[in-house]
């Protein structure tokens, strides 16, 4: 507070000064519109989502399971992997809408499980499922 002259008062001044106040906003503001795009800048993820209910089997389609140990089978008859590739193109080149259900043990590695995927994509299967049993409540 200041005291002035205005007249012969000694009494105070009762106007505030809101420049500084006007000042700080302005730079709160500018601050905001900056920092803005970055904090809600975030990664757009298609999440999948699972279902409980069983899914019904197609009549075409082929069922991989992979042990543990890394053997593949294909419609509970084993093969070699290296089998796989020229079992998927025949099967695909007689049927199109092929589906193509993978079973695999719980420990089994994710780079056989990619390498099964990988060649299900080059063979031109388009639907790939993964069967899984639902947890118990």
């Amino acid at each position: 507070m200041s005291f002035g002259r205005l007249g012969d008062t000694n009494e105070p001044m009762s106007e505030m000064n809101v420049i500084p106040l006007v000042d700080v906003m302005l730079v709160l503001l500018v601050i905001f519109i900056v920092t803005a795009p970055v904090i809600t800048h975030s990664v757009q993820l298609e999440l999948p989502r699972a279902s409980s209910a069983p899914s019904e089997q197609t009549i075409d389609s082929v069922t991989l399971a992979l042990d543990a140990a890394g053997q593949l089978h294909w419609d509970n008859a084993s093969i070699e992997p290296g089998e796989l590739f020229a079992r998927l193109q025949e099967a695909v080149a007689a049927n199109p809408e092929l589906a193509v259900y993978l079973r695999a043990d719980r420990d089994t590695r994710y780079e056989a499980l990619a390498r099964i995927m990988a060649d299900a994509r080059r063979a031109g299967v388009g639907r790939l499922g993964f069967v899984s049993q639902p947890e118990a409540n």
